[in-house]
């Protein structure tokens, strides 16, 4: 699996679907609050050594927008 599929899968796991895709929008997921934005800011700390602030989630609207920030931003 690579690192995308891998984050999918577990964003997947975290909003409680089968599957994401790229385009799919953050905020449309039946399970989208407050404390699944934590368990995603936990999951990409613990993961893939990403800090995200809460506040970050403003500007990313898209599974392929957050996706994108966590390919910036991860560590080797």
């Amino acid at each position: 699996m690579t690192v995308v599929e891998t984050l999918y899968a577990k964003l997947a796991e975290i909003l409680e679907v089968d599957q994401v895709q790229s385009g799919d929008v953050l905020s449309s997921f039946d399970t989208w609050d407050s404390l699944t934005r934590l368990s995603i800011l936990a999951m990409l700390d613990s993961s893939y050594g990403v800090n995200l602030a809460a506040g970050d989630f403003k500007t990313l609207n898209t599974i392929a927008d957050l996706a994108a920030t966590v390919g910036e931003r991860r560590k080797p």
